[in-house]
């Protein structure tokens, strides 16, 4: 008895070494999705890990964009970097000049022998993570743009009509003084991501330059530009409208965003991408509307860019790993999925075909606030000043250009002086990255 035991044992543990989940590769995803975000990334992957038995795709949390992203870089240089890091937009020029820590996109999927057509992504999306040959470096993820969300109940009790939003920046700065009259004292309009907003899409959007070189994109060797007299307007308009909070400061990134869910903020101008907690958290009836411009600015608006975030597959992994990665990009083209993935979390479709899909729904219909993204990406056929932008060091910039919007709201510099230092200390950082690009 005590032999046939034995080897009923051994016959289990040798099924256990040879059965399909002990021989599946894991993949691992670092991200940066928070709240309803994280759990599409959470589905994302139990979906795919539920399609097939040979991988499995780990997606682990590290952060912010910029905690998440410099872990990755840390991981790399000490020889343990994740399979998938999630960067966000900014951090592009970055790991484009990172030769030999990436795996470029169009690369890895040719050698896995996946399907893979670049010309199905869309144009303002594919674009952004591809070089001037259009050969895609890294996976279009959770793209999306900046839109103005407004409360509607808000509205209705300002007077405001909630169907007619406004359209310019004075018009907002009027909006935000009823609302602050009508009982939102603490904050009339904000904004999340300060730089993004009011320094990087609003150059865009007015079709004026954030650098030259087409905003970085044609050379590392660009210089900045966005001391300009309508920059310093706009930064002495917020300025003047905090002193009795018709403006109020929300910080650096999107950590301020919960004071419209909550009702404090009735206008908040953030990332399209923040649909998901909207729907999840806002208790009244919301809805959003495109960007303000300044009326006399000849030709705004002009279309805005990308935010959001790509997948980057970092280098040094076996081509059985790599494969488990294209397989899994290959899984999140699919349309269906793409067109799911936009309408519950509010990203933006990445392939032309979901777009389609959702648009001959007659979805954006019911659902508009889904689409102002989309339709300022392509309001206008883009110029040098709207392609988009490409500068090195990008995350260390924002911070310097917040440090010095923060003084100007502080009261301790003028709008000018604030933000030609923050253009003398960007173009400082800027020379640094071409010396290491360069070398």
């Amino acid at each position: 008895m005590l032999n046939r035991r034995f080897m009923l044992a051994v016959a289990a543990a040798a099924a256990l070494v040879s059965s399909p989940a002990s021989a599946q590769v894991e993949i691992q995803w670092w991200h940066a999705m928070t709240g309803a975000n994280n759990e599409v990334v959470v589905k994302l992957a139990e979906e795919f890990n539920a399609s097939q038995r040979e991988f499995r795709v780990v997606p682990t949390y590290k952060g912010s964009y910029p905690d998440t992203m410099n872990a990755g870089i840390a991981a790399f240089r000490a020889g343990n970097a994740p399979h998938i890091l999630q960067v966000f937009e900014v951090g592009t020029a970055t790991m484009m000049a990172a030769r030999g820590a990436i795996k470029p996109v169009y690369q890895l999927m040719s050698e896995a022998n996946e399907p893979f057509d670049p010309q199905a992504y869309l144009p303002a999306v594919a674009g952004y993570y591809s070089t001037s040959r259009g050969e895609m470096l890294s996976f279009p993820f959770n793209s999306s743009s900046s839109v103005m969300w407004y409360n509607k109940d808000a509205f209705r009790r300002a007077g405001l009509n909630p169907d007619q939003p406004p359209r310019t920046w004075p018009d907002v700065f009027e909006a935000a003084k009823k609302l602050r009259a009508a009982g939102y004292d603490k904050c009339g309009f904000s904004s999340a991501w300060i730089t993004w907003l009011n320094i990087e899409q609003f150059s865009l959007w007015h079709n004026v330059p954030l650098s030259t070189r087409a905003n970085g994109i044609d050379g590392f060797d660009t210089e900045l530009r966005f001391n300009s007299p309508l920059h310093v307007r706009h930064l002495q308009n917020l300025v003047e409208l905090q002193r009795d909070n018709t403006f109020s400061y929300s910080g650096r990134t999107n950590t301020g965003e919960g004071r419209f869910t909550s009702g404090e903020c009735p206008i908040m101008l953030t990332s399209s991408g923040f649909y998901g907690n909207v729907r999840a958290n806002a208790k009244f009836e919301w809805a959003n509307a495109a960007m303000p411009y300044y009326p006399d600015v000849a030709g705004a608006p002009q279309n805005s860019t990308l935010g959001g975030a790509s997948l980057w597959v970092m280098g040094g992994r076996p081509a059985a790993e790599y494969r488990g990665v294209a397989r899994f990009f290959t899984f999140l083209s699919d349309v269906d999925r793409q067109a799911k993935l936009h309408t519950d979390s509010g990203y933006l479709p990445i392939t032309r075909a979901a777009y389609a899909k959702v648009k001959a729904s007659g979805f954006y219909v019911q659902n508009p606030y889904l689409e102002t993204p989309l339709l300022e990406l392509t309001n206008k056929e883009p110029t040098e000043n709207s392609r988009g932008l490409r500068l090195g060091n990008m995350v260390q910039l924002r911070d310097v250009w917040a440090e010095e919007i923060e003084a100007a709201l502080a009261g301790q510099k003028p709008a000018q002086a604030a933000l030609d230092a923050a253009v003398a200390r960007g173009n400082t950082m800027l020379r640094q990255f071409e010396r290491t690009v360069t070398r």
